[in-house]
């Protein structure tokens, strides 16, 4: 066993934390061989229920987990971090206008990002949750000048793992059948699933979605509905927002991060669109095919896009540009 790494979780207390920290402390995310030390912030007045928490990781009895550290000051919740993944932000209340949301979110992730750069580690990689996501990181990012904008993405992958399974589902396989479909942009309602240059196992032949499902009007209409509306839909039954499935999606973004993706195989995330080859403007957290090696994470280069694709990449981009100009007036008076 090395020395633990330090990994932070923000929003600790609340339900896609409660999800996501037993998967992480039980060696699902850095492996069975890497010790952890958790350390969970959140707002002071939900300490109470972190102290509940963080008796359920000790009775859990997991051996990676070295130390737990529930917190509500940044100075220590931000110390020496290898990992943040920044899941805690202010909810979307009925009746509260985009622009309200931003305002409070653009507080919160300018005040994370000023304590990552005061007191984590440089090579520290930041996975931000928390909605509106996409800005929240750009914020975050340009709250922390000394750390690499490459460290900071966002998480698309629960909308990568929806399209995936909206593929399997479709034609009877395994998700595990499905790979290289594509979330292009915000992870909003205005993202774009894109599954032209995904690839599904059928009886052991690899063929093109497009050839395998046959029906260019369902994958060009309510298949890209349903991935752009699945977490309104989760809402509308449960009452409350995905958290097992967002739980699983940071476990899969966090983890190819750490140990690359597979050969042959790119994922969707959140990063920084500087030098990208698909002409969406630079310095927008947008969402793009990647693929990983050695912590460090490349555009999938050399796609076709068609006009259908073009103008959906589009919408996504103008959608991300109006709000980064909101979020950047509020920047200078937070």
């Amino acid at each position: 066993m090395g020395e633990p790494i330090r990994v932070l979780v923000t929003g600790a207390a609340g339900q896609i934390a409660y999800s996501l920290l037993y998967s992480i402390a039980k060696g699902d995310v850095f492996g069975k061989e890497q010790p952890l030390i958790l350390v969970l912030l959140d707002i002071t007045p939900m300490m109470t229920v972190l102290e509940g928490v963080v008796m359920e990781l000790q009775d859990c009895a997991l051996p990676l987990l070295r130390e737990v550290i529930p917190t509500d000051k940044e100075e220590v919740a931000f110390k020496d971090l290898d990992i943040a993944i920044l899941v805690g932000s202010m909810p979307r209340r009925e009746g509260m206008e985009r622009k309200d949301l931003l305002k409070a979110n653009v507080k919160i992730f300018k005040s994370q990002g000023a304590a990552l750069d005061k007191y984590a580690k440089k090579t520290v990689k930041v996975v931000v949750v928390g909605n509106p996501a996409n800005t929240n990181c750009l914020i975050a990012s340009k709250s922390a000048p000394s750390i690499p904008k490459e460290n900071f993405s966002c998480l698309t992958r629960l909308d990568h793992n929806r399209a995936k399974s909206q593929i399997a589902l479709k034609l009877g396989v395994t998700a595990n059948d499905v790979k290289n479909v594509i979330i292009w942009g915000n992870h909003s309602s205005t993202q774009y699933p894109d599954v032209n240059h995904a690839k599904v196992n059928v009886k052991g032949k690899e063929v093109g979605v497009y050839e395998a499902i046959k029906d260019d009007s369902w994958l060009k209409g309510d298949f890209i509905l349903t991935v752009q509306q699945r977490g309104a839909a989760v809402i509308k039954a449960r009452k409350l927002s995905s958290a097992m499935s967002a739980a699983k999606a940071i476990c899969d973004h966090v983890r190819d991060i750490w140990f690359g993706t597979p050969a042959g195989e790119f994922v969707s995330m959140g990063v920084i669109s500087d030098g990208n080859s698909y002409g969406v403007p630079e310095d927008l957290l947008y969402s793009f095919p990647v693929v990983i090696k050695d912590k460090t994470w490349k555009f999938v280069e050399g796609l076709p896009i068609n006009d259908f694709s073009r103008e959906k990449m589009d919408l996504t981009a103008k959608e991300l540009a109006e709000e980064k100009e909101t979020a950047v007036e509020f920047l200078s008076s937070a």
